[in-house]
């Protein structure tokens, strides 16, 4: 986890943590229906180029724990995971579509928190440290 990954340009550590539940919270990621969210999240990240740390589908709601690349926004890769798994379910199960018969399986909200190995207050001490000149906004050679 705490190994830097490599793209054309650049190289990172992007760690997110994601959530998000079904609509109306109802427990129906249970069994085959379970098994089929879990191979259309690998599916989406794999083709998005992000790397799942931890996973967990719970009854009525996923977690998920990635490394995402820089060019991977993060609304992008939440409505991804979200409207393709929603689309592929109520296709592959006819009890989602009388569930869910105005075809929002999932709840619109999602949660997203940054994970990494600094914290906030070491960022703001090394940026600190750069120079005495304007608490704010630092210019070098200003």
């Amino acid at each position: 986890m705490s190994e830097y990954r490599h793209g054309n340009h650049s190289v990172f550590s992007i760690h997110l943590h994601l959530v998000w539940t079904t609509n109306y919270r109802k427990a129906i990621l249970a069994g085959d229906v379970g098994l089929k969210v879990r191979e259309l999240v690998r599916e989406v990240c794999r083709s998005e180029g992000v790397e799942i740390i931890k996973r967990h589908v719970s009854r009525n709601h996923v977690h998920l724990f990635v490394s995402v690349p820089p060019q991977v926004t993060i609304n992008r890769l939440g409505q991804s995971l979200k409207g393709k798994n929603s689309h592929k379910l109520l296709h592959s199960f006819e009890s989602l579509q009388r569930m869910f018969w105005g075809r929002h399986l999932w709840a619109r909200e999602y949660f997203c928190c940054s994970s990494g190995n600094v914290t906030d207050d070491v960022m703001k001490a090394y940026i600190e440290q750069q120079n005495e000149d304007d608490a704010d906004f630092k210019v070098e050679g200003e």
